[in-house]
């Protein structure tokens, strides 16, 4: 089994357990993050079969997702080619991330760009008018579907993925 806290310590990471892996996002439907490690033999089966080709190799050659090449279209391809007992059943919710929108963004600069809200299908992101600046990004992560399309999209980087399930045990 892999010990993930020493992982760590060789990425300087913080020893906080996460749902991003040191080089990306974990794969939709993956199991916990020590079930998957331990399971996976980094065949590469779940990369070929992507269909968006967003699965790339990450740390210590486990796949992970990177949104910067594109979104997740929950195609299920990864989790159909992969040949071992890795991934949750599909009928469950992918993963139990959002969209986070970083104070990096154009138009809390004032500046107009609506990338983002072009590419969200859910439209979990609008734009609220006001008067005195151009209109502001809102994001309902009841909407989001973590799909990561708007990352790919922003011009300026402004957009993460965050773990839905750590929010709420931040504001508890």
């Amino acid at each position: 089994m892999v010990d993930l806290s020493k992982r760590k310590l060789f990425t300087r990471r913080a020893s906080k357990t996460q749902l991003v892996y040191d080089a990306g996002q974990r794969l939709p439907w993956a199991q916990a993050d020590s079930i998957f490690i331990d399971g996976c033999t980094q065949c590469g089966k779940c990369i070929d079969a992507c269909e968006t080709k967003i699965i790339i190799k990450g740390s210590g050659g486990f796949p992970t997702v990177d949104f910067e090449k594109g979104e997740c279209t929950f195609c299920e391809s990864c989790v159909n080619a992969c040949p071992e007992p890795i991934f949750r059943p599909t009928k469950e919710t992918a993963w139990k991330i959002a969209a986070k929108i970083n104070s990096t963004c154009l138009a809390y600069k004032n500046v107009e760009c609506r990338t983002c809200s072009d590419e969200c299908e859910p439209t979990a992101i609008q734009f609220s008018f006001g008067v005195g600046h151009v209109p502001q990004p809102k994001l309902d992560s009841q909407l989001c579907t973590g799909c990561g399309a708007c990352i790919s999209a922003c011009p300026v980087s402004a957009i993460s993925m965050t773990d839905c399930n750590e929010d709420s045990n931040a504001s508890q």
